[in-house]
């Protein structure tokens, strides 16, 4: 195969090397480009990732040096005749003053070949657009993997082409999809069980005792301890009767209280929480000392009659029904919807957060104490996660970003792997982001989000993160275990019932002519006042 020289070896400097440019190569190196670098011992590859001119003149001269710098990825061992055999890293140096040469679309084949292991393609190569780009599905989702990219970079079709790709090829798939702002349910049509605030079922005694101090108790103190310390005795009271079978309690067998805790998930009557507060109340002598009663049970009473929390607290009956929702939620079995989509638009705003955290931690929880063998891997993906795990631990509901850290750091170990999806990469947890090994960044302008998402890359990519604010739409960076090389690509097209809806206003369009038709009025009064979407 015979390859263009474009330059010699001027420096090398670990996974840096400098280029000096022959002359008539000059319009044939492009940032992004592939080239070789042929030695005794090995064949190295490496991208140009920036141009130069050190001493340019008024005018330019054919007598002007020009330089490219390269990140080196990977070699080929043994000389040019011998096997091809890619892998990344470089353990033979390019030797200074050795020839360096554009790499053909068929080097370009050969290093992203599709890799023996189970892969998926997901778009094509930036350099050559017949040439197709894969993820290695174990590793990619077993390792955990984040999009990042600025608002309107294209992260929900990117996330959508990743997992579209992924349950194309594995239909029996366990999913969960996080999604604050109903944009995915159009993207997945019958591939997914969605679940909205209408048909979310997700009952108070589910909550952990943090959880449930957020959900009933003041915000601040000195009454949020002093609410706490008296809710915990009334709910493990409760807890307990309903493990005894009475005040319409269920099993009937003492011996299941050995274990409780104020965070066993066992179901009990809120009523009878209520009937305690009031006898402890009735038991005091001080007015004063009843009022963290009165709130708890003011606040008991006012989530139970309000609407937008029936799906925690609108149960006539208690039954325990967690094992039918983690059924439902985690798709087991998946009856060819391999995927849920929590819809958390319609959620309140001051639960959201209770939400999103009982949801993780039921995931995890469950893969732990599943025996080793039967459970089954299940991929919990975040929109918005900044909000959940910011990098300000002051900003964010202790118990959620909890939740998610474990999953992060202990989740594959247990069959659980996590996608993080944000707009604002120097805004997210910084541990959380660490335990990512799998990065898809796109367009991004923010200089501090691009210095954050270098710190946060597994390996050197400088080359290919210095074309961020330059990605069009549908392009990303892809690095990580989940690639077989750091790579620039173009996302594949998605047809348009596969692309998540927008929320984008079209202002010009909508502004083009007079609103006379005042009817949606009524109907979003009436929508508001019922708290239905």
């Amino acid at each position: 195969m015979e390859r263009r020289a474009i330059g010699y070896v001027a420096a090398v400097e670990g996974a840096q090397a400098t280029v000096v440019l022959a002359p008539e190569a000059y319009g044939d190196v492009a940032v992004g480009a592939m080239v070789v670098i042929p030695s005794p011992r090995s064949m190295v590859f490496g991208l140009v990732q920036s141009l130069s001119t050190p001493a340019p003149g008024e005018a330019a001269s054919a007598h002007d040096r020009h330089l490219a710098q390269l990140a080196l990825l990977g070699e080929s061992p043994g000389q040019e005749t011998e096997a091809f055999a890619f892998q990344r890293g470089v353990s033979h140096s390019p030797r200074l003053g050795a020839t360096v040469r554009l790499a053909e679309s068929a080097d370009l084949v050969r290093i992203y070949a599709k890799p023996t292991k189970s892969s998926v393609a997901v778009g094509a190569l930036h350099q050559d657009p017949d040439v197709p780009a894969y993820v290695v599905v174990d590793d990619f989702l077993g390792k955990h993997f984040a999009v990042l990219g600025t608002t309107g970079s294209g992260k929900s079709c990117t996330v959508a082409v990743l997992l579209r790709s992924v349950l194309t090829a594995h239909r029996d798939g366990h999913i969960v999809l996080l999604d604050p702002h109903d944009e995915y349910a159009a993207a997945f049509g019958d591939m997914a069980e969605l679940v909205t605030p209408d048909t979310l079922s997700l009952p108070y005694w589910l909550l952990d005792f943090e959880e449930l101090t957020q959900v009933f108790c003041s915000a601040g103190q000195p009454y949020r301890e002093v609410e706490a310390n008296i809710l915990k005795d009334c709910v493990m009271t409760a807890k307990a009767e309903y493990l005894r079978g009475g005040a319409g309690g269920g099993t009937g067998n003492s011996a299941d209280e050995a274990g409780l805790t104020i965070d066993t998930p066992v179901p009990y009557r809120l009523a009878r929480v209520a009937e305690l507060l009031k006898v402890g109340m009735g038991k005091l002598d001080k007015p004063e000392s009843s009022i963290p009663y009165l709130r708890l049970t003011t606040r008991i009473d006012a989530l139970r009659r309000d609407r937008r929390f029936a799906f925690m607290f609108g149960q006539l009956t208690i039954e325990d029904v967690m094992g039918e929702l983690l059924s439902r939620y985690l798709r087991l079995p998946g009856g060819g919807r391999p995927m849920t989509i929590f819809n958390l638009a319609g959620v309140p705003a001051e639960i959201v957060d209770v939400v999103v955290s009982v949801l993780c931690r039921l995931i995890f929880d469950f893969a732990l104490w599943t025996r080793r063998g039967q459970g089954v891997p299940v991929l919990l993906v975040c929109e918005e996660a900044h909000r959940y795990v910011p990098r300000d631990g002051a900003d964010a509901f202790a118990p959620t970003r909890r939740a998610l850290s474990r999953i992060a750091k202990e989740g594959r170990k247990y069959g659980v792997s996590l996608g993080l999806v944000t707009q604002r990469p120097s805004e997210i947890s910084e541990t959380v982001l660490s335990q990512v090994n799998t990065l898809f960044a796109l367009r991004m302008s923010n200089e501090q989000d691009q210095l954050f998402v270098r710190r946060a890359m597994p390996e050197n990519a400088a080359g290919l993160l210095a074309a961020l604010p330059a990605l069009r739409t549908q392009e990303a960076v892809a690095v990580g275990e989940g690639v077989p090389v750091p790579m620039r690509i173009r996302l594949r097209d998605l047809a348009a019932e596969e692309r998540p809806q927008s929320d984008t206003a079209r202002f010009s369009e909508v502004w083009s002519a007079p609103c006379n038709d005042k009817g949606f009025i009524a109907d979003t009064l009436d929508r508001w006042r019922r708290q239905v979407r």
